[in-house]
């Protein structure tokens, strides 16, 4: 039956029906045709799958995100990176990575990250003499360190999931999230030296203000993550209670500080984070009902099984569980990928001694190349808006990048201690 669901899910997948309803569908299909599974337990997984406090983070994760996005913060945050590395040769280049990190560690999204700052850089970025299908590209890439750097709602998404600490995981994500912000620069600088950018004057470059003036401006954003990650591993409020604080805190930065969001803009904000967010539910409660089915079952135990009793090393099993991801990551939203395929692999991982949280790190930061990988390459699709360019021109300025992540993903699988060396400091 497994193998049937499988192939009706990449029919479902085949044919453009919505993430959330093939993998319910095909469940359903697979619950009638040949299991035993009462279809009563449908509903009671769908509303259990939801009924879940660390779960409440993400809307209020997207929600802040929104208002950040909405209320002058990744203009603030673009003049103070470009004060920074902006007069180096490719240096916007640099300015969008950078901004994007820090921008990821206020909105805790991709798609946010890539929307709020890739309308702004790639216009700056073509005028500085960039082409305009890599600029768009770089925009995906930076978007993929939204995943990553916490506050990060697919960390939360693998926290609610797996059952680990969501605190863990945020601690966990700041390293790795550096180390893929810093090779988005690299391949950034050698773009540079390739085609011999030089410095020309551009609309970005004449009104910024300076460093220490656009410190200043930038201050209320920047505090931002320090409110959040320090009031977590201060131990005054939780990771659900933070996105809340983050959420009043967007509001009152956004509204009376930099004075951006009107009466208009938050109807705004709020109709996209309801749309968002619902999106985002439908995908974890059907997933949850595909993950019970597949419990019931007992495929991730046939499947822990069929390796143990293979001999293989653990190197040769993360090697496969890396391959699969990034197969899965392919055609399948990183959100819903990380609730499906999380039942099936955590037992797998834990029985060759790997840490949950680690392996977390990994997961999410392999999927997030998904953002720039077809048939789907969510990331590549927002970036032909962004830059107004035809998809299929951003395949190949991806590649570098796409390489350049999955070097970042075997370095995280190898040295654990780049994902968990800070929550070892911490304990």
């Amino acid at each position: 039956m497994s193998i049937l669901l499988l192939i009706i899910l990449i029919i479902l997948f085949l044919i453009n029906v919505p993430v959330a309803i093939a993998i319910g569908l095909s469940t359903v299909i697979v619950a009638v045709i040949g299991s035993d599974v009462p279809l009563i337990r449908l509903p009671q997984t769908l509303f259990s799958s939801l009924n879940s406090f660390p779960l409440l983070a993400a809307p209020f994760f997207i929600l802040a995100g929104k208002l950040m996005q909405h209320g002058g913060i990744s203009e603030k945050l673009i003049n103070f990176a470009n004060s920074m590395v902006g007069s180096l040769r490719g240096g916007l280049a640099y300015v969008t990575i950078i901004t994007c990190m820090f921008f990821a560690a206020i909105s805790g999204s991709a798609i946010a990250t890539m929307v709020a700052i890739g309308s702004i850089m790639v216009p700056a970025m073509v005028k500085k003499g960039f082409d305009r299908n890599f600029s768009s590209v770089l925009q995906a890439a930076g978007g993929a360190i939204g995943a990553i750097i916490p506050p990060s709602i697919p960390l939360v998404l693998y926290g609610v999931a797996a059952g680990v600490s969501i605190g863990d995981l945020f601690l966990a994500g700041i390293i790795p999230g550096v180390l893929v912000g810093g090779s988005l620069i690299f391949i950034s600088f050698l773009y540079a030296r390739k085609n011999d950018l030089r410095q020309v004057e551009t609309d970005l470059e004449s009104q910024n203000p300076g460093l220490w003036v656009s410190f200043k401006e930038a201050f209320w954003a920047l505090l931002m993550p320090v409110i959040i990650l320090g009031g977590i591993y201060g131990g005054i409020f939780t990771p659900t209670e933070a996105s809340a604080i983050a959420v009043v805190y967007g509001f009152i930065v956004g509204k009376f500080v930099y004075k951006q969001i009107t009466f208009g803009t938050m109807k705004k904000i709020f109709l996209s984070t309801v749309l968002t967010t619902s999106a985002l539910g439908l995908i974890i409660a059907t997933a949850s009902f595909f993950g019970m089915w597949l419990t019931i079952e007992r495929v991730p135990h046939e499947i822990a099984t069929a390796i143990s009793e293979a001999n293989l090393s653990p190197l040769v099993t993360v090697i496969l569980i890396n391959v699969f991801l990034l197969f899965l990551g392919t055609f399948m939203d990183a959100s819903a990928a990380l609730i499906i395929s999380t039942p099936i692999l955590l037992p797998i991982v834990t029985s060759i001694g790997m840490d949950p949280i680690h392996f977390g790190i990994m997961m999410v930061v392999n999927l997030g190349i998904g953002l720039l990988t077809p048939p789907l390459g969510v990331g590549l699709f927002i970036a032909s808006k962004v830059g107004d360019v035809k998809y299929e021109k951003l395949i190949k300025p991806a590649l570098p990048f796409i390489i350049i992540l999955i070097v970042d993903v075997i370095l995280i699988a190898l040295f654990p201690q780049i994902s968990v060396g800070l929550t070892n400091v911490f304990d």
